[in-house]
């Protein structure tokens, strides 16, 4: 899988009312830093470090359709998801999933470590829509800042 496919269908938007997102953030430099934040990504750590809950802990694969879930105490949303494309290289590392039906919204993110020389770069691609369920979709003001707040986990979540 090439870095240029996995970054052109993480881009493709579903419809007109689509909102494309993007965001690259640096972690820091060096290669232990690369090491660990790789590792870390290809399992799943973006997520169960942003509060969500992984099952089975599986290192991340394509065509995998894990268990996502999060909340407190009985109240929790299930996230449906299938792995589309995952990428091990040099300089890039990373994967993207889209959402099956059950999830809260429609769409596709992709999470991709890039390294440039000694520097770190975690970048996040999202193309969010409302959800097929009419409950969802009634929710989906709620959902777009509940997204938000999880995008700022995201971008910290791989920092040393």
């Amino acid at each position: 899988m090439a870095v240029g496919a996995l970054l052109e269908r993480s881009w493709s938007p579903l419809a007109a009312s689509s909102r494309p997102w993007q965001r690259r953030v640096l972690l820091g430099e060096g290669a232990a830093l690369w090491n660990d934040a790789s590792a870390a990504l290809l399992r799943w750590e973006v997520k169960t470090r942003s509060g969500f809950r992984l099952k089975p802990q599986l290192p991340v694969a394509a065509g995998q359709q894990p268990s996502i879930t999060i909340g407190v105490g009985p109240l929790r949303i299930h996230e449906p998801v299938e792995v589309v494309d995952v990428i091990a290289e040099n300089d890039w590392v990373g994967f993207s999933y889209r959402t099956l039906p059950g999830h809260p919204v429609q769409g596709m993110e992709a999470f991709i470590l890039e390294r440039e020389e000694e520097q770190v770069f975690l970048l996040i691609r999202s193309v969010t829509e409302p959800s097929d369920a009419p409950a969802w979709r009634r929710a989906f003001s709620l959902l777009l800042l509940a997204q938000w707040v999880t995008r700022q986990r995201y971008l910290r979540a791989l920092k040393p």
